[in-house]
């Protein structure tokens, strides 16, 4: 007979042991990764979207190890105090875990890792809470997408959607279109979820995702290098990891 695919009981010992043996796990590669590298920068996402910190993770791969959440695990990892210290120095670091942030361990020289984070930043669309970064007005006319080359006309099954956002919309031509011309947002506002999901809708790319440099700790000396102009706009809401067991790898 065939096992029932209905909701089970999981007895609560059970996920509070995976939790505990996933934290250790994770406080056990976090120092073996102290012991292995040369640096370790602590960093924090402007922006943060899964999908670019996977291509960050991706293209550092081979010469970096990126740890990303679980901030008072890493920091107990690393030791918050003298005595407490995984190595020397580290507690300076740790002390600053706070928030959303991750740790970058690399071999790689510090100008190499700061030229290449400066120069890494990927336009994404804006989520509820972020303020516009410029005025969007739709033209009295057909509703375009701008992220098209060359921009077209939205398609008639998705009128219900535009007209659901706040668009007063008629269609001519199969195609829907505005009698007067309509304000999406005002620069320097917070959005609205309606507001953030048109402006994805029509392809407005509002906020960047960026890794911003905070501080980095040296192996050799112990030392522990404020960075400036390191700290990024931080959303009101981040975005989650998908799953605990990927944040380590990362």
């Amino acid at each position: 007979m065939p096992k029932s695919k209905r909701s089970q009981i999981v007895s609560l010992t059970k996920v509070a042991k995976k939790t505990r043996e996933h934290k250790n796990l994770l406080l056990a590669e976090v120092q073996q990764n102290a012991e292995k590298w040369k640096y370790c920068w602590l960093f924090q996402v402007g922006a943060m979207r899964n999908a670019h910190l996977k291509t960050v993770r991706k293209l550092w791969k081979d010469s970096a190890r990126i740890f990303f959440g679980r901030g008072a695990v890493m920091a107990k990892a690393l030791g918050t105090t003298v005595e407490e210290e995984h190595r020397m120095g580290l507690h300076q670091l740790a002390q600053q875990i706070k928030g959303q942030v991750g740790l970058f361990f690399t071999d790689s020289e510090p100008q190499e890792v700061t030229e290449w984070f400066n120069d890494f930043q990927q336009a994404d669309y804006a989520r509820t809470g972020n303020k516009a970064t410029r005025t969007v007005i739709l033209p009295a006319g057909p509703v375009m997408r701008v992220h098209s080359d060359p921009p077209e006309p939205f398609p008639h099954n998705e009128d219900p959607q535009l007209r659901k956002l706040g668009l007063t919309t008629s269609m001519k031509r199969g195609v829907p279109t505005l009698e007067n011309a309509h304000r999406v947002c005002d620069k320097g506002k917070v959005l609205t979820g309606e507001q953030a999901q048109l402006l994805k809708l029509l392809g407005e790319k509002m906020v960047v995702f960026k890794v911003g440099l905070l501080a980095r700790w040296d192996a050799a000396s112990g030392e522990v290098v404020q960075v400036e102009g390191g700290c990024t706009d931080v959303e009101p809401e981040g975005d989650e990891i998908e799953n605990e067991d990927e944040m380590s790898e990362m």
